[in-house]
């Protein structure tokens, strides 16, 4: 998640100063800190997109793969695509320990 904060900074780096201390954190020591954290970086990619306009995509951003930068689209979807990839090993790693995950475990199924 924090590909994005790196993202959105990069493109907002007055407005998302604040998310500079996001940045190399351990990960949560318990369950509980997990999803307190999960939950605060989703508040704050919410707030960071809230920010951007459609002329912002294209906009080429450096990363330590290309230092001459990609557009901010094609970092954020690669960013999206990772997440959803943990979100599936994630899952599939707890079915082969007999966990009984389910599809609305794995999507937020819509009523």
């Amino acid at each position: 998640m924090t590909g994005f904060l790196a993202v959105l900074l990069r493109l907002r780096p007055r407005e998302l100063a604040r998310l500079e201390q996001y940045r190399g954190l351990p990960a949560p020591g318990t369950i509980g800190a997990l999803r307190d954290r999960i939950r605060t970086l989703r508040g704050e990619i919410e707030s960071g997109f809230a920010l951007l306009a459609a002329a912002d995509l294209p906009e080429r951003v450096p990363t330590v793969f290309v230092p001459a930068g990609e557009p901010a689209l094609t970092l954020l979807l690669g960013n999206l695509e990772h997440l959803i990839n943990h979100k599936h090993q994630l899952f599939l790693y707890l079915r082969l320990m007999g966990f009984p995950a389910a599809t609305p475990d794995l999507y937020r199924l819509r009523a």
